[in-house]
């Protein structure tokens, strides 16, 4: 099972803008973690338009590091005391003189295909649409099912997009010591840059998955939808 690692970087006041996060070193620190498959760098952007359909709950992440694995147990080792992890947070922290705070969770990886993917393994920079589930369903089962099934096919035709994936829950093992999120769900949609996101956001396939949002089995809790420029490594490890 895939498993990808949430590192989520909050601002701890109001004063800087997001670009205070030095991803040069969050890149290089990135390619020497063990058993890494790839990783997404994600920073904080202004979507032109918006998400017209989309009401946003809770604070906006200034960055989010994606760190991919092919099992629970690589994930786990790079989460333990003194890990990899630890190093990224610490050092980020550092460079942004204390105005951040991170969270961690660790998840499965659902990926499906789309019409128009990434013309290579390293799409180098993207602009990506993160969604978080943050809240509860009354039925996981009936939710995940409902999602699964009927979801994907909507997000798969939005004009322009490169990228989909669907993140859920696990239980894992940490020894980093910065608060765990608990998101039921989240997924990724990536398209070339901001106008293409704005332009699929507006397209009449997001008026249809409104449309099956509004199905869903009953939930509970924040739906956030953030837009971020995202940097790509592919480490291509056998």
């Amino acid at each position: 099972m895939e498993v990808c690692l949430f590192l989520i970087g909050y601002r701890s006041d109001t004063h800087r803008e997001p670009r205070d996060v030095d991803t040069s070193l969050v890149e290089a620190a990135s390619r020497n973690v063990e058993g890494l498959r790839r990783f997404v760098i994600h920073r904080a952007v202004e979507s032109a338009n918006g998400d017209p359909l989309s009401q946003e709950d809770g604070l906006k992440p200034t960055c989010v590091l994606q760190w991919y694995f092919d099992d629970l147990d690589l994930g786990e080792t790079a989460l333990q005391r003194d890990g990899a992890a630890h190093t990224i947070v610490d050092h980020t922290t550092d460079a942004a003189q204390g105005r951040l705070a991170f969270t961690q969770q660790l998840m499965a990886v659902r990926r499906f295909a789309t019409p128009n993917a990434h013309d290579s393994g390293n799409p180098s920079e993207k602009c990506t649409y993160l969604v978080g589930y943050e809240g509860e369903a009354r039925d996981f089962n009936a939710w995940l099912t409902h999602y699964l099934t009927h979801h994907p096919p909507l997000m798969a035709q939005l004009p322009g997009i490169r990228e989909l994936e669907i993140y859920t829950r696990v239980d894992y093992r940490t020894g980093l010591n910065i608060p765990r999120a608990t998101a039921m769900q989240r997924n990724k949609v990536v398209f070339d840059d901001p106008a293409a996101l704005a332009q699929a956001l507006a397209s009449p396939v997001r008026a249809r998955m409104k449309q099956d949002f509004d199905a869903f089995p009953a939930y509970s809790g924040p739906a956030s939808h953030f837009p971020m420029h995202s940097i790509y490594g592919n480490l291509n490890r056998t």
